[in-house]
C-alpha cells in the first residue's frame, strides 16, 4: 500500500439504491442491462429486500425495496431528468448518477441496444474540456464518451468509457467552495 493511502480501497464493492418495486428493477437490470442478480436478502421484521447484481469488475450494484418507502423525490434525491432533456441537478448529500464502464468500441452499439430494448437515451456524448464540456465530434480532446439512461424508477444511469489516459494537466481546476447566500 502507497504510503500517502491510508486506507487500501480496492474500487467500489457496492452502491446502494432504492427501488419501488424490486421484481420490475429485477426485470430491468438482469434482462435488459444484462447484470445477473448475485445474492438476495430478505431483511428481518418485513423492512423488506437487499438484491445485489454483478456490474463488472468485481463490483455490484444493489437495491433495497422498503415496504413503507417515501415516495422520490426528482429534483432533490436525485436528478429530475437526463442531461440531454432538461435539469440534471440533485441536492447536497444525493446520488445523481450510476456511471457503469464499458468498452469503447462498444458505445455505439449499446446505445442502439438500449434504445431496441424501449429504453430512451441520449445520443453518445463526447466529453471534453471546451466551454460546452462536449463535442459533436470525437477528437484527441475527448477524454470520455457516454450514454445517459434511466432506469424504471427514474435513476440516472451512464455508460461511459474513458478515451485516453488522463495525466497531470487533467487536473487543472480549484475547488468550489460553498455558495455565499445573503
Amino acid at each position: 500500500m502507497s504510503s500517502d493511502r491510508p486506507f487500501e480501497t480496492n474500487g467500489i464493492h457496492h452502491l446502494a439504491l432504492v427501488c419501488r418495486d424490486m421484481s420490475r428493477t429485477v426485470d430491468f437490470y438482469t434482462k435488459v442491462l444484462g447484470m445477473p442478480l448475485v445474492k438476495t436478502i430478505e431483511l428481518p421484521g418485513g423492512l423488506g429486500q437487499h438484491f445485489f447484481f454483478d456490474c463488472g469488475g468485481g463490483d455490484q450494484v444493489a437495491f433495497f425495496w422498503f415496504a413503507d418507502a417515501p415516495d422520490a423525490a426528482p429534483g432533490i434525491s436525485a436528478p429530475r431528468d437526463r442531461p440531454d432533456t432538461g435539469d440534471a441537478r440533485s441536492a447536497v448529500g444525493s446520488m445523481n448518477h450510476v456511471a457503469f464502464s464499458v468498452p469503447p468500441a462498444k458505445i455505439d452499439e449499446y446505445a442502439e441496444r438500449l434504445r431496441t430494448a424501449g429504453v430512451e437515451c441520449s445520443m453518445v456524448v463526447n466529453h471534453d474540456d471546451s466551454a460546452l464540456g462536449a463535442s459533436a465530434d470525437l477528437h484527441p480532446g475527448v477524454f470520455v464518451r457516454s450514454i445517459y439512461f434511466q432506469d424504471p424508477d427514474g435513476i440516472l444511469l451512464e455508460f461511459a468509457c474513458w478515451t485516453r489516459a488522463l495525466g497531470p494537466a487533467d487536473v487543472a481546476h480549484a475547488p468550489a467552495g460553498a455558495a455565499v447566500t445573503v
